[in-house]
């Protein structure tokens, strides 16, 4: 979102200052009509070597100046020997060279407020000067950044003239090394109020703005080199981001009050370009994803040697401004053949590249007609349109991480909308496989206590009732004992319906219903119950069937002292300890011998074996008297089976 942010943030601003350049052209049209100001077109000129570079006196009279002068139209650039001015950079520095235009002005009202000169454009790479009726108003020293002079457009107050007094005769002096050709375009006089909005406008299009589009490149450049920072995989962000970087280092110089020396400055800003060229070829390469080995390597190898040549170091170049021509007219040829080849990579694989590939045509014909005004092939009036590459640029690449952002928003949308639908799909299976899994666990749950209810009511209830059937047809009891077999039977049923009840893993939960249902017919045989229970740990693996296999246990033992002893007192205590519970049952009665009564084949002591071994339980007797104890131990953990 901060892209998008500043990229409205930087169109708010250009839009403002679009409108505010133009405000300011029309107010000054408006204020002051076309008869107060003078469009110079006409002049006369003459060169003249020196032995070097001086500084313009503060006086001068033209007729002092040698009579060798020449009509001439302005605009007027002089024809450039790109070849001789390049040699000219390796051979011992010449002599300098001033040219002077002279212009005599005709008569012009004077204006309420203070006279202005103005001309879109002059090139030289030395000393700008200006004289008004013999004396020294405006002088520019160009010992910085010489590139700014072709882009700053001249703008002179004629102040000490008087107030709105318009001079009679202006010289300008044009400093000049002697293989470089100057050029100066038309000259506007008139008041400084009715000619501010020319310059404001001609300023705000050649510098301001283009600073505004290297800035504003700089800052999303900076942003993606965060972003590759957090996704290192991505390296488009990283190449995006040495794009901003040589890009704002091309345009340097729009930046002039920079602490950077002359020489540096001209190797920072050539090289940049040639920097700039190989980052964008990288870049179109990952787009089309088809490797231009051959490209690459030639890029590489003369932007390295190019940078080498130049460096002021070495001093192989000691100018660099005068091969500047002649470097930038390669760079052209590198733009152009990298434009070529991945457009042609681009043709069939990638929208993006083909869109990247124009973007570079563009800027390489932008770059050419640039070329062209700089060494004098056509009027020096022209506009610098490579100050706008940036703008090109910025926008080819801006629109290209606007795409792949809403494009990533796009498919994680989309991958969102397949992830609810398959989980809205799972969800419906799961909670189908849940209601048929719960349907199935009903159905064995069932199925489990009908097994259960079977096989106690066979063993118990139903084999008690068998076997009293079969006494009560041979008539071999009373009705006393027909009477106590029912009275058994009845304590099965009781004890099996006890035993569905939920008694929550409480063990004394469970021996209370014992106590309940056993008591009446302990009481009725004469018999004592001491009850000395105390709390135990819980067990959690006490569920119904667990809990009849222990009240079964439990009632055995109770059934064998009612049958076989003659005890009175039964005393049923509880503990705890080696990680169980502990249920012990112990009578007063004569004691009997365990290895006797399983010999002789009593099946209760078995059935009671067998059950404690289903819960993983231990049971022991002690049998050697007075009287029998009866030990069940239960573990608190059920163990594996």
């Amino acid at each position: 979102m901060l892209f998008f942010t500043v990229l409205r943030a930087a169109a708010g601003l250009l839009l403002g200052f679009f409108l505010a350049a133009s405000a300011c052209t029309a107010a000054g049209a408006k204020e002051a009509g076309p008869e107060s100001t003078l469009h110079i077109t006409e002049a006369q000129w003459q060169a003249l070597d020196t032995p070097g570079f001086t500084v313009p006196p503060p006086t001068l009279d033209s007729a002092a100046l040698p009579g060798a002068w020449q009509p001439v139209e302005l605009p007027h650039a002089l024809p450039v020997a790109l070849l001789r001015q390049a040699a000219s950079a390796i051979a011992p520095a010449g002599t300098a060279r001033i040219t002077w235009y002279r212009v005599s002005v005709p008569a012009l009202a004077a204006g309420a407020g203070p006279m202005a000169l103005y001309g879109a454009r002059v090139k030289t790479n030395g000393t700008v000067a200006v004289y008004a009726d013999g004396q020294l108003v405006h002088r520019a020293q160009l010992q910085g950044p010489l590139w700014d002079s072709t882009r700053t457009p001249l703008w002179v107050l004629l102040e000490g003239e008087g107030s709105g007094k318009p001079p009679r005769e202006i010289l300008v002096r044009l400093e000049h090394t002697r293989a470089t050709q100057v050029a100066l375009s038309s000259l506007w006089l008139g008041p400084a109020e009715a000619l501010s909005g020319r310059h404001h406008l001609r300023k705000w299009l050649q510098l301001d703005l283009p600073a505004l589009f290297s800035a504003a490149f700089l800052a999303i450049g900076v942003f993606a080199f965060f972003v590759w920072l957090r996704r290192r995989q991505a390296t488009g962000y990283l190449l995006f981001f040495v794009l901003a970087v040589t890009s704002f280092a091309r345009s340097l110089h729009f930046y002039v009050d920079l602490p950077v020396a002359n020489d540096w400055f001209a190797w920072l800003t050539v090289n940049s370009l040639l920097w700039l060229i190989t980052v964008v070829h990288f870049s179109l390469g990952q787009l089309h994803g088809r490797p231009l080995i051959w490209l690459t390597r030639a890029l590489v190898v003369s932007t390295s040697l190019i940078g080498l040549l130049t460096l002021p170091a070495l001093a192989t170049l000691p100018n660099t401004p005068k091969v500047t021509p002649l470097i930038y007219a390669f760079a052209m040829l590198m733009s152009t053949t990298v434009a070529v080849a991945g457009g042609i990579k681009s043709w069939r694989s990638s929208a993006e590249g083909r869109l990247v590939a124009v973007g570079i045509g563009v800027c390489t014909a932008l770059g050419a007609v640039d070329w062209l005004l700089q060494n004098n092939f056509i009027s020096p009036e022209g506009w610098y349109l490579s100050a706008y590459t940036n703008a090109i640029t910025f926008s080819v690449f801006g629109y290209l991480m606007n795409r792949r952002y809403v494009g990533a928003i796009a498919d994680v949308e989309k991958n969102n909308a397949q992830l609810e639908q398959r989980l809205q799909a799972r969800e419906t299976e799961l909670a189908a496989s849940y209601e048929r899994l719960r349907e199935a666990e009903q159905r064995q749950t069932l199925s489990q206590e009908r097994q259960r209810l079977t096989q106690d009511m066979h063993d118990g209830l139903g084999s008690s009732l068998v076997s009293a059937l079969r006494v009560v047809e041979g008539g071999r009891v009373s009705e006393a004992e027909v009477a106590e077999v029912l009275k058994g039977c009845i304590d099965d049923l009781k004890l099996t319906i006890d035993s569905m009840e939920p008694v929550e893993a409480d063990l004394l939960l469970l021996l209370a219903t014992l106590r309940f249902r056993l008591g009446p017919r302990l009481a009725s045989a004469g018999i004592t119950l001491r009850w000395e229970v105390v709390d135990v740990p819980p067990l959690d693996w006490l569920d119904p069937r667990n809990a009849l296999h222990i009240l079964r246990i439990l009632q055995e033992a109770f059934a064998n002292i009612l049958k076989h002893t003659q005890a009175s007192e039964i005393r049923v205590a509880t503990g705890s300890g080696n990680g169980g519970v502990t249920v012990t049952i112990t009578d007063n009665g004569p004691g009997f011998s365990l290895e006797s009564g399983l010999k002789k084949g009593g099946m209760g002591l078995h059935n009671q074996l067998r059950r404690a071994r289903s819960i993983g339980a231990e049971l022991r007797w002690d049998g050697q008297g007075p009287g029998t104890r009866l030990n069940l131990w239960l573990p608190e953990k059920r163990r594996p089976a």
